[in-house]
């Protein structure tokens, strides 16, 4: 599992520091159109990010304490970025509010991983 976990958390974060790139270089125009909407892809790929990096974290509980908890926070850091992150980049894209929606199922999913990261740690003490 930790394998998978390394693979995807360096998979998702190149794909955040490309985001980040083409937000702040190739999207200035669309964002002066529609200002309101800077502020959603930067928090997408600052999340995005950071749990490209618990992937990471994942992994390394993973490989150190194989347990189901270490794998669901794996699982749960990837349902997060495309629920939260995929939902803002949908919401920028498209401007349609009702995305907005279902950003708070990533975030559950987030907060939901770093709980199972946090037993997992608690537990092997």
């Amino acid at each position: 599992m930790s394998k998978l976990f390394i693979i995807l958390g360096a998979a998702f974060m190149m794909l955040g520091v490309g985001a980040g790139a083409f937000g702040a270089h190739g999207l200035s125009s669309y964002f002066e159109r529609f200002p309101n909407m800077a502020a959603n892809y930067e928090t997408a790929v600052r999340y995005h990010v950071y749990h490209a990096l618990g992937l990471f974290a994942a992994a390394w509980l993973a490989d150190k304490y194989p347990m189901a908890l270490t794998t669901w926070a794996g699982y749960l850091f990837l349902a997060g970025i495309i629920f939260f992150s995929g939902s803002l980049y949908l919401l920028v894209f498209t401007r349609q509010s009702w995305l907005g929606a279902i950003t708070p199922i990533g975030g559950v999913a987030f907060i939901a991983g770093w709980g199972c990261l946090l037993l997992a740690a608690w537990r092997n003490l």
